[in-house]
């Protein structure tokens, strides 16, 4: 039995085919390759949509677009970040006073 890596069938495939051209290979689709095009679209898309980016708009102005995109994106970040605050601070309101009594409780109940 010989140890000699060129003989085996794998490699044989591989020396048997062809060499592709350029655009063989350019334009050898798969399908798994279609669907992630597809899904990673439909993801963009609804962000486009979130920030309401006219698509058409891009083609005229890109940079301008992309740049009240941002915009947009930044006001709803502070937005979010702004109510986050309030609800935490309006939770804390009742949660603290309720968690400082219950642990002092505690506290008696120990000694």
């Amino acid at each position: 039995m010989s140890d000699d890596i060129s003989t085996s069938p794998a490699r044989a495939n591989k020396s048997d085919e062809a060499p592709r051209g350029f655009l063989a290979r350019v334009f050898s689709i798969r399908l798994n390759e279609i669907l992630r095009l597809v899904l990673i679209s439909v993801i963009v898309g609804l962000v486009l949509v979130a920030f309401q980016v006219d698509p058409a708009q891009l083609w005229v102005d890109f940079f301008g677009t992309l740049g009240e995109a941002i915009e947009r994106i930044v006001e709803a970040v502070l937005g979010s970040a702004d109510r986050a605050i309030q609800y935490f601070l309006m939770g804390a309101i009742i949660v603290l006073p309720i968690w400082l009594f219950m642990r002092l409780l505690g506290a008696f109940k120990r000694d």
